[in-house]
């Protein structure tokens, strides 16, 4: 799995121009899904995303977690994370997982950011087309991949 958490001040996703999600303080958790990804992954990324120390403490240094703020979390699946540029200049997604598969393992992913946020979470539509906007604070952007664990 592969993920861009990005910290937010507001943030939403629209479809077909109704807007399904929009939180305010909190993360935008873009999701790459692959076929070897495993619920051993689900577990470590959703600890890892929730517990990440990057929203400012009273001091203003990065010292506290989305849990700690009581902040909240847009999930959007997002195959292209997976693209390969090595050849040519069209990216290939042969490594980002087919819906047949992707699809359960969003839905587990969810489940389980949920549980380790302690409350629901917002999501964009699975295989959707969608529009995502986003007050990036800070700017914070953190990538992680299950594979390499960073």
């Amino acid at each position: 799995m592969r993920a861009v958490i990005q910290r937010t001040t507001k943030a939403s996703v629209t479809i077909n121009q109704k807007k399904v999600a929009a939180i305010n303080n909190g993360l935008v958790v873009l999701l790459g899904i692959e076929n070897e990804d495993t619920s051993e992954d689900i577990e470590w990324l959703s600890r890892k995303i929730t517990n990440l120390r990057i929203f400012e403490d009273t001091s203003g240094v990065m010292n506290e977690s989305v849990i700690s703020v009581k902040g909240e979390i847009i999930l959007v699946s997002q195959f292209t994370l997976h693209a390969s540029t090595k050849k040519g200049n069209r990216p290939s997604y042969i490594k980002a997982a087919r819906p047949e598969i992707s699809t359960p393992i969003y839905e587990e992913f969810k489940t389980q950011l949920e549980k380790d946020l302690g409350k629901p979470i917002q999501t964009g539509e699975f295989g959707a087309d969608m529009q995502v906007e986003l007050t990036n604070n800070g700017p914070v952007t953190i990538i992680l991949d299950t594979k390499n664990k960073e």
